[in-house]
This record gives C-alpha cells, structure tokens and sequence, in this order.
C-alpha cells in the first residue's frame, strides 16, 4: 500500500519530534546528575586566590628543594604535562622506594570533598603537607622546608608579597596554602560533555549519548556524579563481588587506616573520572591499564553487573567527551640556592 505524501510527511515528523523528545530527556536528566567544570577557578573558603599567592604556589609546585633530595617536586608525581598524574602504578619517591598507591591526577582535584584515595587531608592544603614530609615520597621536615625557603631571598620576598601583613609569612603552612591556590587553578573546562550540560546538542555523537544513557541507567552515577563525576563520597571497591588480589591488595584496607572502622575496610573514595582517558593506570592499585578493562571491571565488582563489549563501548566513548582543556604551563624559574640552603640528601643509602 502507497502512503498518502501527507501521511508520509506526518509520520517523520512525528518520528522527529519523538527523537528530539528523548534527547531532550537525555540531556535534562544528565543535567540532574552532572554539572558542568567551571570556566573560572572555584572561590576557596580562606585562601584568595591573589596573583602573588598563585604564582607563589606555582614556583613551590615545581620546587623540588622541598624534598630532601633536591630531587622530587610536586610535579614529579602530578606532571601536569601527562594529566596530572605519573602514569605509573605506584609513584617512585625517596631512595626510589615504591609508594603504596597509584597518583590521583592534580587537574580539578580542587573540586573533591576530600584528598587521597582514603580522603585523610580535608582539603588541597592539607594534601600538600602530606607528600612533603612522608618518607616513601619527598623525605623531608617542616623545620627543613622553612631552612630552605628562607636561605633564598627571592622566596623570602615572595612569600611577603602573598601573605601581606603577616609578621614572619615564610612558614610550612603557608607554603602548603599557596601550592592549594596554585593547584585550584589546575582545571579543565569546555571538554565536550561540558558543552553538552550547556545545550549543545551536537557536541556528542550517538555512541557518547548512548554511553551516558548507559552509565546513567546501568547506575553508575550512584558513585560518579556532579561537577568531577566521583570524588565526593566513599565506597567499598567490590560492592557486589570482590576483584582479585591484582587490583584489590589484601593489605590495603583504604579509608579502615583513617577511621579504624571496620565497616571501612576496602573502602575508598570514587575516583573523579574527568580527563579519565589521560589518566591510566586505574584504581587506587594502577593495576588496570586499559580503559575498556576498568570499565569492565567496575561492571562486575560494583553493579553486579557484565557488560557486553558494545555497551563496554559505549560507555568509554562517553568517558572519553570528560576530557577538558589542559592549561598550558610554563615551567617557573626557581631562584637559586645560597650556601645556607641545606644541601641534598642522597637517595641512595
């Protein structure tokens, strides 16, 4: 039977308005669950982010004279030119000792409600003091680090430059405080999906909205949601079925060695998952080096669930439209070292 032209004309664009209908929908619900990264450093409670703090920060970011060994910066294991994190499975520190934990990437981390896999330090400044003083990362002291920065006169400078007012400004505190309002700036805005949250429709192809659609309804955004899709809360990894011990360490127990609970034993905070593609290898253990297999993985040990290759597809198409613009850095000159900077340790015993 021939459709009358009319008949034929009505039933696409029906067809039309049911498809711009779902995308709508797709678009409304993303909407509820995501938020887009800002084009502008967030507001930080207690630290502004004056020019001469963050320019302050940046030079101790790469400083590598805060470690004992002259050796490691906090760039070494946040190489903001490899998306901010080491692409190792475990940083290498002082005397080449191996760290217990893959290296979360820098880029956005301002936007988590706490830092490190087990979430310890509240915030950006307090994760800064961390790294500088463990002795498998940078070995070094807080009397050491003031030695340091005060032996050089630039820093001193400064120091009085970001902390006006302040009567003795070259401390271990606020070296942290300038490095947190260097590292907030460290964000990366207008990747597709952003422009997507924003109305753009055309900024995702079919298999990227049919991955959202999926990591939306196979539940995935009941661990990775907001504006960094995940770093918000904690969860045990292997929710539903335990990975093996290649990626889950029996002798990490995660968030059990900051709170001694024991329902918080393999408990770790949900990896943010913006510029996820740059950021292998995975999980807290870098066990995992492809995108595909992490995603595989997450199927079976968090939502019960074994995705098939075509939806594993899907779902890694979205992830991929999380990658942001990297912000283009250019490496401080540091100021030199005096006879009274304290000499290096050697990594070597």
């Amino acid at each position: 039977m021939i459709k009358h032209p009319l008949a034929k004309a009505l039933t696409l664009s029906l067809g039309v308005a049911a498809g711009s209908a779902m995308a709508d929908n797709l678009m409304e619900r993303a909407n509820s669950m995501f938020e887009p990264i800002p084009k502008y450093p967030p507001v930080i409670d207690g630290n502004e982010l004056t020019q001469a703090k963050v320019e302050l920060g940046k030079m101790l970011f790469f400083e590598p004279r805060l470690s004992s060994s002259h050796l490691i910066s906090c760039n070494t294991c946040h190489n903001v030119g490899l998306g901010g994190d080491d692409e190792l499975p475990t940083s290498i520190g002082h005397g080449w000792q191996k760290g217990p934990r893959n290296s979360p990437t820098v880029f956005n981390a301002v936007f988590n409600a706490a830092q490190f896999w087990d979430g310890r330090a509240a915030d950006l400044a307090e994760q800064a003091k961390g790294p500088v003083q463990a002795g498998v990362e940078m070995s070094s002291t807080p009397d050491r680090v003031v030695a340091t920065l005060k032996s050089m006169p630039e820093y001193i400078e400064r120091f009085e430059d970001a902390f006006p007012g302040q009567e003795n400004p070259v401390t271990f505190d606020n070296m942290a405080v300038a490095i947190e309002a260097y590292e907030a700036t460290l964000i990366t805005p207008e990747a597709p999906f952003d422009k997507y949250l924003r109305g753009d429709t055309s900024a995702l192809n079919e298999s990227e909205k049919e991955g959202l659609a999926l990591f939306m309804d196979r539940g995935c955004t009941a661990c990775h949601s907001g504006v960094n899709l995940g770093g918000q809360n904690y969860y045990p990894f292997g929710l539903v079925a335990k990975p093996g011990a290649e990626i889950l360490p029996e002798g990490d127990k995660g968030r059990f060695s900051v709170t001694e609970t024991a329902s918080d034993e393999y408990v770790f905070r949900a990896s943010p998952l913006r510029n996820i593609e740059l950021t292998a290898p995975y999980f807290h253990s870098g066990a995992v080096w492809s995108l595909e297999e992490a995603v595989a993985v997450m199927g079976t040990a968090q939502l019960g669930t074994e995705l098939n290759d075509d939806e594993v597809k899907s779902i890694v198409a979205f992830l991929k439209t999380l990658t942001g613009n990297v912000p283009e850095v250019t490496y401080p000159v540091l100021p030199p070292s005096t006879a009274n900077t304290p000499k290096p340790v050697d990594m070597i015993p």
